[in-house]
């Protein structure tokens, strides 16, 4: 056969177009229809990636860079396409969303054009680009044919009013020419066809679909005949999706996709008045003539849950009102727009300087922190009748009582008014709830196609259209969102502590989701293999110390007034930590559910309100504690699972912050958490001396426990403990007691009304012999390669506890940075260890959480040594009678586990079934199995799915929350250096340190490198894959954060400063430039900036920084008046204005200095 000259590739006799080997697509911002987008040129030469595009209202919309996408209103279970899992979204690229074919006369010929269809790709020279707006709600998909010199782009966005709107755009680069188009999207969805529906029962929903073209309104109704069901009952459906459609003068209307095929062969399709079974498309075909350099839209609108009545008022409109329709339509289409810039400016998402994409970045960051945690309505203007339905929903009976107070407040108030009345009727339970009181709004929990687990709502109206607040997220991920949310809202911090505190159950855990609604918890679903009950250990610590440390910053005397106030419940879930001698028999089998105790708290709260979940005293009323308390029971249950040497004894069926360590769970240990808890028990201990008491009076309960761990302590030396296994195990069982001790005291007879008083000092002396303690620990865990351990297993014998050593892991290096226990020296000889680590991933820049090594291939694992074998002679005799329940041997010799034993309970289960059969299997050669199973598969060291999966939080992946985390722990260092008075040379090499860090983050890369739109927050990229989930991660909150310190805002004692030290050169604009903002009015401004400054807001007042001046401070205030402060500090009473938002001041021009 004779081989081909060049390397040109045919299809049939048509050469098609392939790009250089080396082509890369590039990007940057530019500005199109007056908005700033990013464009992502030859976006086809990376691999498909998956994104988010962001309504400020309630649709949703997520899809893949090659155009397959799901999006909707509210939540999944209303959806335009089918709401699938994130591969199977971008898989349907080619039938489901867009479709477009063109006919174009051209050089004489009439030539077949599909854009954006990966069929057709290489046919002609084509460039694809793809553009997303900085403000995350719009994306435009465009094919530029330089073959035919037409350009085609279609765009998504949203309207408040009349839905998703995708507008097209054609355009000619050449001579006039005559276009034969079919456009339009397929496999569209009519009302009630959810997620469980789609899945399941797609062909048969299929059956039920009823499409239907009102010729005189143009307008498309897309509906079930009625609801799925197989009941003898009706069940109607009465709601429908709509699409219309303006542009195009003569068009034929397709319902299906039935005619698509035959296109190219026809001049006129027909226009299809009603489908009955088949999938739902809106398609249109026309004919479009286009002048030399001429164009031509066309835009479509769909809309979702439409009655009857509104069906009919939008074909009305559409029939006799146009003209004035399609004006509304370009006014909302603006206004939701708009509206964006207006919701993130509330949050201080706005900046301006001289790198554009950390401004975008940033925006996205505080973007989708607030779709998680969401932003408050009105600020600190509370509305009386949402206060009240928020107070009958928590506790009717406290309502009813105190109902004459609260409907005479008046119809507006502040925060602190509705303290204050609350605190007028001396009603202990309202206090609290006032306490807790959040208005938030526009928040979701992080669900999407590829956290599919999670189930998102965003419950932003009332079934009448009026306006909800609402919110819902799991525990730590809500916590964290509130913690970057409320920089911008500081008075919200004692609320949203109050929150966490009010659902921390007496034992010291949380419930796995929290909403305005309260507590929720799982349920044991035995044959869910996604599903399980237990306590994550970290969550209680680190995550209620950030908001702590906080409100210390912003208001140092909030915290000390409660340190003795009993003003906290306690939530009650239904688990139950057994003791600790069965936690030592079985630490993976630790809690049970107690379905009596279940029933007895909902009952409690069908009866009472959502305040039923939590812990009731003896007189039936909810139990209060103070601000002690609640961090006591915190740190004393910590400490009853300290093991020393090891770390916090993981025992409770949830791993941490890594939830794919789940196999840690029972015989890990977290030094991790030890880390956090040092920071805990340093904090608490700096905050006693605040409050007005010199000592405290705690439930009896309580203080006794606080007794047994101290005495431990005091007792026991933490050196030998920490590193000699007899003496660590006999800490580790006097610890374990005395936790097992007061669960049971509590379990059975709740927390004692009793109060014993406990000085201030005595509760300090405590607090530093603790901290000794876990310095020790902290320090024992240093490795010699200058990391530090993050996790260890537990080998527990029956006197002894020995520690296995896990790899190293980039958790606990942030930990241990976190921890306050390095010198800033210190930190920098780990950072220089960490980055010529197994943890640096050099193609990202950046980190990974664990060194990639991949467990044996199945064809390299499952054999049994020959002289481990021995070891085990039962074996020996189930393969010399030829049984293979438990092994098998290969036709070389070789012996292996049979394949379907999974884990140690499999095996046990095969041995208990080998002697009921009648072999007998005593106890020795029952543990010679299983510790031989255990020694091939080297479960002491399995980690669980971070060890066995390659995305996620798998092998070789970078986290980039965690990365975010560690960027975070380095500027705190830095930061505290820094007030130490350190030399230069530590600042100089911290700093190098931090940015080499940010320097691995997407928004400093290339879209090639990065996998992605680069200003765009990921949640990992895995190895030889681009970023991957899209949006709603906890990085973005760090990174909020870390902006903060970049900009130089700092609060000390109350006291606002400008110190922007860490500021990089080039963030300073280089040219003159404009900042826009709106302010708490919603009025927009814009601020004039020349080269050598930047902007940014803060509690939505902008500041604008300016380096041609020596430190001071320009203040404008609303009156008009002007102030200049000399500095770089705004004194207490202006930090006070600032933070409270009340409008006095309307900027800040700042002169840093040099």
């Amino acid at each position: 056969m004779n081989q081909p000259k060049n390397h040109a590739l045919f299809a049939g006799s048509t050469p098609l177009h392939t790009p250089p080997a080396d082509a890369e697509a590039t990007g940057e911002f530019v500005t199109r229809h007056g908005c700033r987008f990013y464009v992502i040129r030859q976006v086809d030469r990376m691999a498909p990636f998956f994104m988010t595009v962001v309504s400020p209202g309630d649709h949703w919309m997520f899809i893949g860079s090659n155009g397959g996408l799901t999006t909707g209103r509210q939540n999944s279970q209303s959806a335009l396409f089918p709401y699938y899992t994130v591969d199977k979204v971008m898989d349907g690229a080619p039938y489901t969303g867009p479709l477009t074919r063109m006919l174009v006369e051209h050089n004489g010929r009439r030539q077949l054009w599909a854009p954006f269809a990966a069929a057709y790709q290489g046919v002609y020279a084509v460039e694809r680009n793809l553009y997303k707006s900085v403000t995350c709600d719009t994306v435009i998909f465009e094919e530029v044919n330089c073959d035919l010199g037409l350009t085609f782009s279609y765009t998504w966005s949203f309207s408040d009013r009349f839905g998703l709107v995708r507008s097209c755009h054609l355009s000619n680069q050449g001579e006039a020419t005559r276009v034969n188009l079919l456009d339009g999207v397929q496999n569209l969805l009519p009302h009630g066809v959810g997620p469980d529906g789609q899945n399941l029962f797609s062909n048969l929903q299929d059956a039920y679909k009823r499409s239907e073209y009102r010729t005189d309104a143009g307008l498309a109704v897309f509906a079930l005949s009625s609801r799925l069901t197989d009941k003898a009952d009706p069940s109607e459906a009465l709601r429908a999706t709509t699409a219309w459609a303006d542009g195009l003068a003569h068009p034929a209307v397709l319902l299906s996709a039935r005619q698509v095929d035959t296109f190219a062969r026809r001049e006129r399709l027909e226009t299809e008045p009603e489908i009955c079974g088949d999938r739902c498309a809106f398609l249109l075909q026309d004919v479009v003539d286009l002048p030399a350099r001429g164009q031509h839209a066309w835009r479509m609108v769909f809309e979702l849950n439409q009655d009857h009545t509104a069906v009919a008022d939008l074909a009305a409109r559409l029939i006799g009102d146009r003209a004035n329709l399609l004006r509304d339509l370009e006014a909302d289409l603006r206004d939701t727009a708009g509206r964006m810039e207006h919701l993130i400016a509330q949050v201080d998402g706005l900046q301006a300087g001289g790198v554009e994409s950390t401004s975008a970045h940033h925006f996205a960051n505080v973007l989708f922190n607030t779709m998680r945690g969401g932003l408050y309505a009105d600020g600190y203007r509370l509305g009386r009748d949402d206060v009240l339905r928020y107070l009958k929903v928590m506790n009717r009976e406290v309502y009813a009582a105190q109902r004459a107070t609260l409907e005479s407040l008046p119809e507006h108030l502040t925060l602190d008014e509705l303290k204050a009345a609350a605190q007028r009727t001396g009603s202990r339970d309202l206090q609290r709830l006032g306490r807790q009181y959040l208005p938030l709004t526009f928040s979701r929990r992080h669900g999407d196609p590829s956290r599919p687990w999670n189930q998102f709502s965003i419950n932003i109206r009332n079934p009448d259209g009026s306006r909800r607040l609402d919110y819902q997220g799991n525990w730590r991920d809500i916590f964290q969102n509130w913690e970057a949310l409320n920089l911008s809202y500081p008075e919200f911090f004692e609320n949203s502590i109050s929150v966490f505190l009010n659902l921390i159950t007496a034992d010291g855990y949380n419930p796995y989701r929290v909403s305005r609604d309260g507590a929720e918890w799982e349920k044991p679903e035995p044959h869910n293999i996604w599903s399980n009950i237990g306590y994550w250990g970290d969550h209680q610590i680190i995550y209620l110390l950030k908001l702590l440390e906080w409100s210390e910053v912003f208001q140092p005397e909030t915290l000390a007034h409660l340190l003795d106030t009993p003003a906290f419940s306690h939530a009650q879930v239904p688990y139950l930590i057994k003791p600790y001698e069965a936690l030592l028999a079985d630490p993976f089998d630790s809690i049970v559910f107690d379905t009596e105790l279940e029933a007895r708290i909902l009952e409690r709260t069908q009866r009472l309100g959502a305040d039923g979940r939590l812990l009731m005293g003896p007189d039936g009323q909810v139990f209060h504690s103070s601000l002690v308390e609640k961090l006591l029971i915190l740190l004393l249950v910590k400490l009853s699972n300290y093991v020393p040497g090891a770390g916090i004894w993981m025992n409770t069926q949830r791993p941490e912050w890594n939830d794919a360590n789940n196999a840690l769970v029972g015989r890990g240990a977290s030094v991790v958490t030890l880390g956090y808890l040092r920071r805990f028990a340093a904090f608490l201990l700096r905050l006693l001396p605040t409050g007005p008491r010199a000592s405290f009076a705690p439930a009896a309960t309580l203080a006794d426990f606080l007794e047994q761990p101290d005495s431990v302590l005091l007792r026991h030396d933490p050196a030998p403990a920490s590193r000699q296994d007899k003496a660590r195990r006999a800490v580790m069982d006097e610890l374990g007691r005395a936790g097992g001790a007061y669960r049971a005291a509590y379990y059975e007879k709740g927390l004692s009304l009793e109060r014993r008083p406990i000085t201030r000092e005595r509760l300090a002396t405590f607090l530093r012999r603790s901290l000794d303690w876990m310095d020790e620990g902290l320090r024992a865990n240093r490795r010699e390669d200058g990391l530090y351990h993050a996790y260890n297993s537990l080998v527990i014998g029956p006197e002894e506890t020995g520690i296995t050593y896990l790899k190293e892991m980039l958790e606990g290096q942030v930990s241990i940075l976190s921890s306050g226990v390095l010198t800033g020296e210190e930190a920098t000889q780990l950072l220089a260890a960490l980055r010529q680590s197994a943890l640096y991933r050099a193609d990202q820049q950046s980190y990974i959480l664990y060194p990639n090594l991949p467990p044996p291939g199945f064809l390299h694992k499952n054999t049994i040594p020959p002289e481990r074998l021995a070891g085990a002679p039962l074996l020996g005799q189930l393969l010399a009678r030829g049984d293979r329940r438990l092994v098998s041997r290969d036709q070389t010799g070789a012996v292996h586990f049979q394949g379907d034993l999974r884990n140690r309970t499999d095996v046990l289960t095969a041995l208990r079934q080998i002697a009921d059969a009648g072999q007998p299997v005593h106890e020795q050669a029952r543990d010679q199995v299983v510790n031989l199973f255990e020694e091939v598969f080297d479960h002491a060291r399995y980690t669980g799915r971070s060890g066995t999966f390659f995305a996620y939080e798998g092998l070789g992946s970078v986290y980039w929350h965690m990365v975010t985390k560690l960027m975070l722990a380095v500027q705190e260092i830095y930061f505290d250096a820094l007030d130490k008075g350190a030399d230069g040379r530590l600042l100089q090499a911290l700093a190098d340190h931090y940015y080499g860090i940010r320097a691995g983050l997407g928004f400093n890369k290339t879209p090639a490198r990065y996998g992605a739109f680069p200003t765009d927050p990921y949640s990992h990229t895995p190895w030889g894959k681009g970023a991957q989930q899209p949006g709603m991660t906890g990085q973005v909150k760090e990174e909020i954060l870390t902006r903060m310190g970049e900009l130089g805002i700092r609060i000390r004692a109350g006291n606002l400063h400008f110190e922007p030290r860490l500021l990089r050169e080039d963030e300073w604009l280089a040219a003159p430039s404009t900042f826009s903002t709106v302010d708490a009015n919603g009025t927009r401004r814009t601020w004039p900036l020349a080269a050598g400054m930047l902007a940014f807001t803060f509690c939505q007042v902008p500041v604008l920084y300016d380096r041609s001046g020596p430190p001071r401070i320009d203040i404008h205030f609303a009156d008009g008046t002007q102030e200049s402060r000399a500095g770089r500090s705004c004194g207490p009473e202006l930090t006070r204005a600032i933070l409270c938002r009340d409008g006095r001041v309307v900027s800040l021009h700042v002169y840093p200095g040099p």
